[in-house]
């Protein structure tokens, strides 16, 4: 039986790319094919965060953690999962897979110590300085060109080849026609289904409704090519919302904002709920409560968050206003400013503990907020969903019997995810790179292996 390569990576997201470079380094043949005109997907949307816990970056500088922790601040917030092995799976090889971008991949990436981030008791977030996933993707890009391998955008995939049960490539959708490329081993390395309405109507129906504001793409290819093969799915009720999503621009407002003090109020200028919630489990009250909701900060959170890149270009773009006092600050967006006063003197009481919050939070930040004070006008969004095609430990695709699927493998958003198995509230930081970069490593180590054991 003739092949066309050894390793065929359908996707070019930080998943497909790892997946890709770790085959090539084990001595398989590669090729890449993306659908969309540019590689990237959602880890270009991203912070390029990515949690380890027990990485030598955090030894050195004198941070405790293991993976055992790790997983219990996981399944803390996320209470139940599909796949509690994929969750243990996931924290015992973080170590190495961040440890591997930097040596190997030689990712521009540093530990984040400012800050823990949502979902996280200690600081294993690692990330880079710029705080953006696209600078994550072009150190992907440039590796993937150093050795060589095939990346063909614009080349979607219309179906898996299957011959007798198993895996045997894919059929190629380009602007000259369709080709069939047959592989040894297939890795999906696409998208979720985030972008689909039905699916999302059909599987997270709590965040039917909101706006999408992940990558182009996601239209839920691998669970639609999956159930043809009789894969099994899991954790497909999860998600990754993002509460405050700048409006009109488009852009995350730095949860950091939040995270450190600041709140949120609706149009009537009032609280609608517990902020502490995180980034993700907050999207679903902030679309219930109205059209808009509002971020109200102070000038010692707007110092923290000046610090990454992406807040400060929504800054300069005017997305955030400055008042001197509550009054002025209500009036950019005709908030009642009586509403707004009296909001944040009871919010100020309660971080000052002169009382509870009438909501339930207890982590106030740098909170009581002081003048000057900052507002932006914001709405919630869906970024990508974290459910898929059920996985073993080394991303090998199983059957609903929990046999693995001859020849192929999948990570990143084609995969079950670790952030519980409804819901956003299971979301922590970081949670959709390190699934996506570990398995796709997994994947393509995995894959060459099997293709050397088949040759030897």
């Amino acid at each position: 039986m003739a092949f066309d390569v050894d390793v065929l990576v359908i996707g070019a997201g930080a998943c497909g790319l790892a997946a890709a470079i770790a085959a090539h380094d084990e001595g398989a043949s590669v090729a890449i094919v993306e659908k969309l005109d540019r590689p990237g997907g959602n880890s270009s949307l991203s912070t390029g965060s990515v949690p380890a816990a027990n990485s030598r970056f955090q030894r050195e500088a004198g941070i405790v953690d293991d993976p055992a922790t790790m997983v219990r601040d996981l399944m803390g917030i996320a209470k139940e999962t599909d796949d509690l092995a994929l969750v243990k799976r996931m924290a015992e090889v973080s170590a190495e897979t961040v440890e591997w971008l930097i040596d190997t991949v030689e990712a521009r990436m540093v530990l984040i110590t400012a800050y823990k981030h949502i979902g996280h008791s200690i600081q294993r977030l690692h990330a880079p300085v710029s705080r953006r996933g696209l600078d994550l993707v072009d150190d992907f890009l440039k590796a993937i060109e150093k050795r060589d391998i095939p990346l063909a955008v614009g080349n979607g995939v219309d179906d898996l080849l299957v011959e007798d049960g198993g895996v045997v490539g894919a059929r190629i959708q380009s602007t000259e026609g369709t080709s069939d490329v047959r592989a040894r081993k297939t890795i999906l390395a696409v998208n979720g289904f985030a972008a689909d309405p039905d699916l999302v109507k059909q599987h997270c129906p709590e965040i039917a409704g909101a706006q999408y504001f992940g990558a182009r793409g996601s239209h839920g290819d691998a669970v639609k090519w999956g159930r043809k093969v009789g894969a099994a799915l899991a954790n497909m009720g999860a998600y990754q919302g993002y509460a405050a999503v700048a409006y009109p621009h488009g852009s995350l407002l730095s949860w950091t904002t939040i995270e450190k003090g600041g709140v949120l109020v609706g149009q009537n200028g009032k609280r609608f709920g517990d902020e502490s919630l995180g980034y993700s489990g907050y999207a679903r009250v902030v679309l219930e409560q109205g059209e808009f909701a509002y971020a109200i900060f102070d000038q010692t959170i707007f110092d923290v968050a000046a610090l990454e890149e992406e807040f400060m270009e929504l800054v300069n773009y005017g997305g955030v206003k400055k008042a001197d006092d509550l009054q002025t600050l209500a009036g950019f967006f005709d908030l009642d400013p009586q509403a707004v006063t009296a909001e944040i003197a009871a919010y100020n009481e309660a971080a000052e503990g002169k009382h509870a919050d009438r909501f339930g939070r207890t982590n106030f930040g740098l909170a009581a907020l002081k003048a000057p004070y900052y507002i932006c006008r914001v709405v919630p969004g869906l970024f990508h969903t974290q459910g898929g095609l059920k996985v073993d430990g080394d991303a090998r695709v199983l059957d609903q019997q929990g046999h693995a699927i001859p020849n192929l493998f999948a990570g990143g958003g084609a995969a079950a995810g670790i952030s519980g198995k409804a819901g956003a509230l299971g979301y922590a930081s970081g949670n959709g790179l390190l699934t996506a970069i570990a398995l796709g490593r997994l994947a393509g180590r995995a894959a060459a292996h099997e293709i050397a054991q088949a040759k030897a």
